[in-house]
């Protein structure tokens, strides 16, 4: 135990844990970097971030933030040791206010918690990332995440308004505010969103909440080719439509799913597929699908299956969330990278990522949000016969694909974030000029380095 724990634990008490389990259970998220922390603050309220940071600072003890911990690129992993600050026990919605429409919270609330509550009173909190059930807001906020419905909706920095954060040495940053209208100096919200824990500690967020539409649709439909599907996708945004979320599915991930759900889950000549959702209000939402499913069918669709009901328009998500598991059925490690895309390059990325996996053997899954490009792009790592994963040739993949998504105006990341598990990739992917800027934010909020040190090269 490092000598500064005992007098860490003086200062805040309880909260400060240096048990086996505790410090083991902070030491890395879904990523397979791993490293234990000297001690672990769970922090309850505003007060014992700040004083754990003034502590920190004062001896020049790095420090990594954590909310909920199931990010995927090794950005909560306190590779330097040091103190890791959890504000998961941070869990209070503060309020949910249909006349200023905002709610404010505390940065470990679970998105889907703050979610429940808006709709309880008719509101909607629209980021939607996968992990929604889990992941909380602070981290929300911190990797700017995305989801489904981002294509209609926006991403999470839409939806932040202000901002409470525990800067490097200390002091407690107030910015932006519940006004949905706000110029007062530079864009400070801004800045926190995506920043990755490396410039503050987000402990409380107010955000803007919407009337919750009353009434949702969905539509999947199967293709027997991928450029069908990806027709599909422009045809319905070319027909005027804007639907809450599109998401597509490549024939390695819908023949892994046959295997996994059952044959009868997916035509067996299945070689794209999409789903579709809309929403609004109800007397026009009947007319859209139709209109939809007519727009599938004309440009190739196998089979075109609807739902009107809150049941069956979740039963077609369902299918969609077993498609991940459907892939970890597999039995194979899949490296999950969430490249984005110009729109109009999915049939090539796709083909690209065929061509990789006929050069190589290595199996590539391509699935996710194809209304915004955001492309989950999953490298199967294959296993030596003691069923090891074989590691250098699936990172050598992972290198190619990052090289041709730059290559065609694309970004190595949508919503996970950089942390450790892009860095390497990181100051090819935003140039000299922006790694420069990118030093000196960082080095103006944190001169010392002792924020989330070790991540994006900075």
């Amino acid at each position: 135990m490092q000598h500064y724990v005992q007098e860490l634990k003086k200062l805040l008490g309880d909260c400060v844990s240096t048990e086996p389990e505790v410090l083991q259970a902070h030491a890395s998220d879904k990523w397979h970097a791993s490293a234990l922390p000297d001690a672990v603050v769970l922090a309850t309220e505003t007060r014992q971030v700040a004083e754990a940071m003034r502590f920190a600072a004062q001896y020049g003890i790095p420090v990594t933030a954590r909310g909920a911990g199931v990010g995927y690129v090794g950005g909560c992993v306190p590779v330097k040791g040091g103190i890791v600050v959890s504000v998961a026990g941070m869990r209070r919605i503060i309020e949910v206010n249909e006349a200023d429409g905002v709610a404010v919270v505390e940065a470990g609330v679970l998105t889907a918690d703050l979610q429940e509550a808006c709709l309880r009173k008719g509101w909607f909190y629209p980021p939607d990332p996968a992990s929604r059930k889990e992941s909380s807001i602070g981290g929300n906020i911190a990797t700017n995440a995305g989801g489904p419905r981002c294509l209609k909706y926006g991403v999470t920095r839409t939806y932040v308004l202000g901002l409470e954060v525990v800067l490097a040495d200390g002091r407690v940053l107030r910015c932006g505010g519940r006004t949905h209208k706000n110029k007062q100096g530079f864009d400070l919200v801004g800045l926190f969103c995506g920043s990755e824990g490396m410039l503050g500690i987000i402990t409380q967020a107010t955000l803007r909440i919407i009337p919750a539409p009353p009434a949702r649709a969905a539509l999947h439909a199967s293709f027997p080719q991928f450029s069908l599907a990806a027709a599909a996708v422009q045809n319905v945004l070319q027909g005027g439509h804007l639907p809450a979320a599109m998401e597509i599915t490549d024939a390695y991930t819908l023949a892994a799913a046959r295997k996994h759900l059952g044959e009868s889950v997916l035509p067996a000549d299945a070689k794209g597929h999409i789903i579709v959702e809309i929403d609004g209000r109800a007397d026009s939402i009947r007319s859209e699908l139709l209109d939809i499913e007519k727009i599938l069918y004309r440009t190739g669709a196998s089979t075109v299956v609807s739902a009107e009901s809150e049941e069956a328009v979740e039963s077609i998500w369902q299918l969609r969330r077993e498609f991940s598991y459907s892939l970890k059925a597999t039995g194979l490690t899949k490296l999950n990278e969430d490249i984005v895309i110009p729109r109009s390059a999915l049939v090539e990325l796709v083909d690209f990522c065929a061509a990789m996996q006929q050069q190589t053997g290595i199996p590539v899954a391509c699935f996710g949000h194809s209304g915004d490009g955001n492309i989950h792009t999953n490298i199967m790592v294959l296993k030596d016969a003691q069923g090891r994963d074989i590691r250098p040739p699936a990172d050598a993949l992972v290198n190619r694909l990052f090289c041709w998504v730059k290559e065609h105006g694309g970004s190595i990341t949508g919503e996970h974030g950089i942390g450790l598990a892009k860095a390497p990739w990181f100051p090819d992917a935003v140039g000299p000029v922006a790694m420069d800027v990118h030093r000196a934010i960082k080095h103006a909020l944190d001169p010392l380095n002792i924020l989330n040190p070790g991540k994006m090269q900075l």
